[in-house]
């Protein structure tokens, strides 16, 4: 069994499957039996983003792309096209290989999950899911992929203050003393 499989497996096995119950058990574990179905995509959705070929596909096609997009309240026409060869490139390989690994895995009822379960997903994890949807979020993703490729990201170490804890008048020598 090779890696991919070993991952396909152990995402797998973390998924509760979701059975119609009667009245009484629904009450009692319904909610915990979806609350477990739903962590364990998004467990499945990090394993899949975070693997090299996920990573890859989004990488090769913001390399293609991000000249094309302008920091400016104007979107161009050609934007239109390049999201919609975005969203059908990596959320079709995210859904793909969500349904690969979970029996019964549906995509429009986990978005629907996610809609209502969103503060409790990693920002992270929803800002990248959001830029399948949301167009703003994507031309935003691909202005600071742009920003960093020139040189221009976000850059901390005019905040940084380094300050010694040891006053100038002590008399520590950097040596540790015996006893």
């Amino acid at each position: 069994m090779d890696i991919q499989e070993r991952n396909i497996r152990s995402c797998a096995d973390n998924v509760v499957e979701i059975v119609d119950m009667d009245e009484e058990n629904f009450a009692i574990s319904s909610s915990s039996a979806a609350d477990t179905a739903f962590d364990a995509v998004i467990g499945c959705i990090e394993d899949i983003i975070m693997e090299e070929e996920f990573q890859q596909l989004q990488q090769s096609f913001m390399e293609k792309h991000y000249l094309e997009f302008d920091d400016s309240d104007e979107n161009k026409l050609s934007y239109t096209a390049i999201f919609n060869q975005y969203v059908d490139l990596l959320e079709k390989h995210l859904e793909q290989q969500l349904m690969r690994r979970i029996s019964g895995f549906n995509m429009d009822t986990f978005i629907q999950l996610l809609m209502q379960h969103k503060e409790e997903v990693s920002s992270d994890i929803f800002d990248m899911l959001l830029t399948f949807t949301d167009f703003m979020a994507f031309k935003e993703m691909f202005l600071e992929y742009r920003a960093e490729k020139e040189g221009r990201g976000l850059d901390l170490s005019q905040g940084l203050v380094v300050t010694s804890l040891i006053s100038a008048g002590s008399k520590h020598n950097g040596s540790t003393e015996t006893q």
